[in-house]
């Protein structure tokens, strides 16, 4: 989890209390307050999650990277023991 994924919680969470805190005093601004609370952490939370997923996409590539520098080790090892 990055920042941003748990920075969006937080504004997420905090934005719906203070929503939920508007809608039972009846206070429109708080309401209106909350929502835009959560939407930012909504939208935080998308973000990291974006970040999150490139990370491990860049993380696969180089484990497939190595995997396949390690196959070709050993093909050459391979090749190489039979022309002895």
């Amino acid at each position: 989890m990055n920042k941003d994924q748990v920075k969006g919680a937080v504004n997420d969470a905090a934005g719906r209390a203070k929503r939920q805190v508007g809608e039972w005093t009846g206070n429109t601004d708080t309401q209106v307050e909350g929502s835009v609370q959560q939407a930012k952490g909504k939208a935080q939370k998308a973000w990291g999650n974006v970040k999150e997923a490139a990370k491990d996409a860049q993380t696969d590539a180089e484990r497939e990277k190595e995997a396949q520098r390690e196959r070709e080790r050993e093909r050459e090892q391979a090749h190489s023991g039979r022309n002895r």
